[in-house]
C-alpha cells in the first residue's frame, strides 16, 4: 500500500545524501517533494500541513546542518514525526477486565466487519489465550450470521446460536447473558452496516451499546477507500465514541492516505490491521515499526514474530541436529521452501527487511516472485524418494521426466538442482569441526525456540548479487538490527546464509 510513497520518500533522501552539508535551501526543497509525496499518497491536507511543519522546525537547526550525516539526521526527524502522525505508541485492546470483556464491532457495509471479528476472536484465542464467543447481531444481510457461524468453528470459538423475529438489541441481551453463564472471557458483537451513513444505523449502535456497556467500540475501515474512511471514521466517532480503528485490506495497492490521516483527524488510536485474506492475518498495529517500513527501514521484528509463530519447534530441531551432523537433502531444502511459504512468502519477508525497497524493481524483473518457489517445490515434489534423497542418480533422462512432470522447464530444474548442491556444501562446513563453532554461534544467536531452522541459503541470485549468493546490500544487515540480532552473511540472526531458492541470473561471467 505504501510502495509509491516509500519510492518518492527514497527519492528525497537519497538526493540529500549526495550532498557533503545541507543547507537551509535543501531542506525546504526536500520538503517541497515531501509534501508532494505525501498529497499525491492521499494523506489529509491538515495533517500534511502539520507534518511539514513539524519537520521543518527540527531540521533545520544548527545541529542538524553541521552534521556529519544531515541526509540520516533528517531521515531520522522524519521518522520521528511519521510515527507522531501514526499515533507515537500502540493501543494495545482493552480486554483486562472483569469478564466478559465486549467488543462491538461497527462500519459500513463490505468494510469486513464480520471478517474481522473472525480474525480477532482466533487472535485473542491463539496469542492472548481466552475463551471468546461470537455473536452476530446482523439481521438485514442475507447470510450475515451463517458466515460468521463458519468463522467463529474455523477459529474454534464459541458462536451464539441463532434464533428467529428478534431485534439487535435482544441479540446483543442474550449473548451478553450466555457469555456470563458460560463464562467466556471475550464476547464479540458484530453488528449489521449500511451502504451509507444514516441515523438508523447510529440509532441502532447507541441501542446496542446503552444495553451492552461495551469496553471497546471497534471502527472497522476499509483503507483502499482513502478520505473516505477518514470522513467515516469521524462520523461514527461523533455518533457513538468508538475507542479505536481496525483499517481492513492494508496489503492492497491503494495509496495509504487513510492511514496516515486516521490517528490525527478522528483522535482515535488505530489498534488493529488486517494484512490479508487468511484468518491469521491480523496485526496489532505499531506507529514506529509502520513509519520504519514506509522509510524502508523495514520491520525485523514483525519478522521474528511471523517465523516464531510459524516455524514449527519439532521440524527446526530435526533439521538443526541434521545441519550439525552435516547431512542435508533434498526433503530439507523443501522443506525450508515451505517454511518461507508459510511466513507470507518472499513478498511478506522482503518487504520487512531494511533496504529492500530500492532493490523491488531488480527483484521482480529478475522474476523472483512466490511463483518461482511454488516452480521449485513442483520440482522436487516430481522426483521419487530415492532422487530425493541422493541427487546424484539424476541424469539427463530423469531430468527430462522430472521437469516434464512437474510443467517446467529441464533448465529450471538444473538450476534448482545446482542451488540445492551449493546449499549442501555449505551445510557439510557447518557440521565439520571447523564449522562447529559458527554452528554454535548461529544456534545461540538466533530466534528464540528456532534452533537453525529457518530457510538457509540464497546462492547465487539477487540481482547485483555475488558469486557467493547472497543479496546486494545484506551481507551486513546485522549492522542495524536491535539487541540479539545479528545478521549473517545475506541472512537473518540464526539463519544460516538467508532465504531459500532464490535462483534468479547468473552473478557474473565464468572464471
Amino acid at each position: 500500500m505504501f510502495d509509491s510513497l516509500k519510492d518518492k520518500l527514497q527519492d528525497v533522501f537519497s538526493a540529500l545524501g549526495k550532498r557533503g552539508a545541507l543547507r537551509e535551501s535543501d531542506v525546504d526543497a526536500a520538503l517541497r517533494e515531501v509534501r508532494l509525496a505525501l498529497l499525491d499518497a492521499d494523506v489529509a491536507l491538515p495533517v500534511v500541513k502539520s507534518f511539514v511543519a513539524t519537520v521543518r522546525e527540527k531540521a533545520v537547526g544548527s545541529d542538524v546542518l553541521k552534521s556529519v550525516r544531515p541526509d540520516q539526521q533528517v531521515i531520522k526527524i522524519v521518522n520521528d514525526a511519521l510515527t507522531e502522525v501514526l499515533g507515537s505508541e500502540p493501543a494495545p485492546l482493552n480486554i483486562a477486565v472483569n469478564p466478559p470483556a465486549v467488543i462491538l464491532m461497527a462500519g459500513l457495509q463490505g468494510s469486513g466487519k464480520t471478517t474481522t471479528a473472525g480474525k480477532l476472536a482466533l487472535r485473542l484465542r491463539t496469542r492472548e489465550r481466552k475463551k471468546v464467543m461470537l455473536a452476530s447481531l446482523d439481521v438485514t444481510r442475507p447470510a450475515a450470521r451463517e458466515q460468521l457461524r463458519i468463522l467463529g468453528e474455523q477459529a474454534e470459538v464459541g458462536v451464539l446460536p441463532e434464533a428467529d423475529r428478534e431485534s439487535p438489541a435482544q441479540i446483543a441481551k442474550r449473548a451478553l447473558q450466555a457469555a456470563k453463564l458460560q463464562g467466556f472471557d471475550v464476547l464479540i458483537l458484530d453488528t449489521a452496516g449500511r451502504v451509507t451513513i444514516d441515523e438508523g444505523l447510529m440509532a441502532e449502535l447507541r441501542e446496542v451499546k446503552a444495553l451492552t456497556n461495551p469496553h471497546e467500540v471497534l471502527l472497522v475501515a476499509d483503507a483502499m477507500t482513502g478520505q473516505d474512511a477518514v470522513t467515516t471514521a469521524t462520523a461514527f466517532n461523533e455518533a457513538v465514541d468508538i475507542t479505536g480503528i481496525v483499517l481492513t485490506r492494508l496489503d492492497g495497492d491503494a495509496r495509504g492516505g487513510a492511514a496516515l490521516s486516521m490517528r490525527q483527524i478522528t483522535g482515535c488510536p488505530i489498534k488493529l490491521v488486517g494484512v490479508g485474506e487468511k484468518q491469521d492475518a491480523l496485526e496489532e498495529f505499531d506507529p514506529a515499526r509502520m513509519a520504519g517500513r514506509i522509510l524502508d527501514m523495514g520491520d525485523v521484528v514483525a519478522l521474528v514474530e511471523k517465523a516464531a509463530e510459524n516455524i514449527e519447534q519439532e521440524e527446526a530441531e530435526r533439521l538443526a541436529k541434521r545441519m550439525a551432523k552435516g547431512q542435508f537433502d533434498m526433503n530439507d531444502f523443501l522443506s525450508q521452501l515451505r517454511q518461507l511459504q508459510k511466513m507470507g512468502g518472499l513478498g511478506g519477508i522482503m518487504g520487512m527487511l531494511p533496504g529492500l525497497g530500492k532493490m523491488q524493481k531488480q527483484i521482480a524483473a529478475a522474476g523472483i516472485d512466490d511463483s518461482m518457489i511454488r516452480r521449485q517445490e513442483a520440482i522436487i515434489l516430481s522426483m521419487t524418494k530415492k532422487e530425493r534423497s541422493s541427487v546424484g542418480l539424476l541424469n539427463a533422462s530423469r531430468r527430462k521426466r522430472i521437469a516434464a512432470g512437474s510443467g517446467t522447464s529441464v533448465q529450471e530444474v538444473n538450476r534448482v538442482v545446482k542451488q540445492y548442491q551449493e546449499m549442501a556444501k555449505m551445510m557439510k562446513k557447518l557440521g565439520g569441526k571447523s564449522g562447529a563453532s559458527m554452528m554454535k554461534a548461529l544456534m545461540g544467536g538466533g530466534m528464540g525456540g528456532m534452533p537453525g531452522g529457518m530457510p538457509g541459503g540464497m546462492p547465487g541470485g539477487m540481482p547485483g548479487g555475488t558469486s557467493g549468493g547472497g543479496m546486494s546490500g545484506l551481507g551486513g544487515l546485522g549492522g542495524g538490527l536491535p539487541g540479539n540480532l545479528p545478521g549473517g552473511k545475506g541472512g537473518l540472526p540464526g539463519l544460516p546464509g538467508g532465504l531459500p531458492g532464490l535462483g534468479g541470473k547468473p552473478s557474473g561471467k565464468k572464471k
